[in-house]
């Protein structure tokens, strides 16, 4: 009974290590992309460097609210596909075109009307004007990133998550070249900068969608999904609305987040470059660090979906504990990484020794917060298989911006609760929330676990 039991959850664990290396190395492949223009663009000048990092903090949010809203369709495929329903899978790929559609509209306007917030950020004449111009390059790939988004989920939802790696490692390849050639002004080109960044990108993005779309329009593993018979399909008001009942909530929760660093790091503006210094090496570090439990996390949406698409909630509880043990191993060893080399990766970044201190002394904390926020996001992955995405936005909202960056603000920049410790305040700020957020989705995935087994599965085929 041991053994079986054993092999059981064995079996589980290589099925998410399988599905969650490509979502990994897709995830890798994606960030380099930003590496790579800003190096690429630092080396014309600040300004250009700069207005990419600008400009990547006003379209990453908003791109982000459109990729949250289609995430809905990984968890709903992943069920139809589990539930043997694979007939339905195409409907809900092509209402996902019209949440692409209605998206795009004001998503687009908003970053083309950024010009609006630069201004009221009181820039330098020059560096407003090289990050209006990348933003307004980058509208023209809005479409194409969340047309690639949409087709992904439908891979992601049959358990498929190579292509995407294969397709991003592609757009990263094709990235350095375009960058090259339209930064530098090759091939009888003018030189435009960090704005040719963005036209690069724009680029790059519609070619990671054309493949994308080639692929599901060729792979054997779709052929009877028949997604391609009939590409335009009336909107469904019904389908749209459940799919955006689970999608806004995400969409909501990722924006939060991002938001979240985004003004700790302009919080701690006031206090020198140095403080600000350590607190970007220790966010990169942690942000990097962070992929590997957020890849555990989406094979668990994927398999947990699955797992109740065939009627077997046992079976998702398995899926789920087998994920929190695994990410859990892996929090242990990137831990322990972080505080014996925390002076090493800091000298990565910097040389200067006080910088290198100040960072060693965050990721001591960022060390700590490993364990919460690997328990957070694994348990909010699982709870989007089991399509409840509306706690994840209420714990979002409740712990980070109601608990955690209060109590974080207090530490770093008032003498309210002790005398103000700088940007160590936030990152205790970090591991209270994530803490708390740990605690709440746990009590919540355990409440839905406890459902007996008729109710939770007529509960998921009313929101299929």
């Amino acid at each position: 009974m041991k053994n079986k039991f054993v092999k059981e959850y064995h079996l589980e664990i290589k099925k998410l290590i399988s599905i969650a290396i490509p979502i990994l190395l897709a995830q890798i492949a994606q960030n380099s992309m930003g590496l790579v223009d800003t190096i690429m663009a630092g080396r014309v000048s600040a300004a250009d460097m700069a207005a990419i990092s600008v400009g990547a903090s006003i379209w990453f949010p908003l791109v982000l609210f459109g990729h949250g809203l289609l995430l809905a369709l990984s968890p709903t495929i992943s069920y139809l596909n589990g539930s043997g329903q694979r007939q339905s899978i195409a409907h809900q790929v092509r209402q996902g075109l019209w949440i692409v559609i209605f998206a795009c509209i004001p998503l687009g306007f908003l970053i083309y009307q950024s010009e609006i917030i630069i201004q009221y950020m009181n820039m330098e004449k020059k560096l407003a004007e090289i990050t209006i111009g990348y933003l307004h390059a980058m509208i023209f790939g809005l479409p194409a990133y969340l047309l690639m988004i949409n087709f992904r989920c439908l891979n992601d939802g049959i358990a498929k998550t190579k292509p995407a790696m294969v397709i991003t490692f592609i757009g990263l390849m094709l990235n350095i070249p375009l960058n090259y050639i339209f930064i530098y002004g090759k091939l009888g080109l003018p030189a435009f900068g960090a704005v040719g960044c963005g036209i690069a990108t724009a680029i790059v993005n519609w070619a990671m969608c054309i493949l994308m779309i080639l692929y599901c329009r060729n792979a054997r593993n779709q052929k009877d999904l028949n997604v391609f018979e009939k590409i335009i399909e009336k909107p469904n008001f019904t389908t749209l609305s459940k799919l955006l009942r689970l999608g806004f909530p995400i969409a909501i929760a990722l924006c939060c987040e991002v938001a979240l660093f985004a003004i700790t790091s302009l919080l701690l503006s006031p206090l020198g470059a140095n403080m600000i210094a350590s607190h970007q090496i220790a966010l990169n570090t942690s942000s990097f660090i962070f992929m590997l439990p957020m890849s555990l996390s989406m094979a668990t949406t994927i398999l947990v979906g699955q797992r109740l698409g065939e009627g077997s909630p046992k079976n998702a509880k398995k899926v789920y504990y087998s994920a929190l043990a695994v990410s859990l191993s892996i929090t242990i060893i990137t831990a322990l990484i972080t505080v014996l080399f925390r002076s090493a990766i800091g000298s990565i970044f910097v040389t200067d020794p006080t910088v290198i201190s100040m960072a060693g002394t965050l990721l001591l904390i960022a060390a700590l917060y490993q364990f919460s926020d690997t328990i957070q996001v694994i348990t909010g992955g699982a709870l989007r298989g089991y399509k409840d995405t509306k706690a994840i936005l209420l714990v979002t909202l409740l712990c980070y911006w109601i608990i955690g960056m209060p109590i974080g603000y207090m530490l770093a920049l008032t003498d309210i609760l002790m005398p103000s410790i700088g940007a160590a305040g936030f990152w205790w700020g970090f591991v209270i929330s994530l803490t708390s957020a740990a605690i709440l989705l746990i009590f919540r995935i355990r409440k839905i676990q406890n459902l007996p087994d008729h109710i939770l599965l007529a509960r998921l085929d009313k929101l299929k």
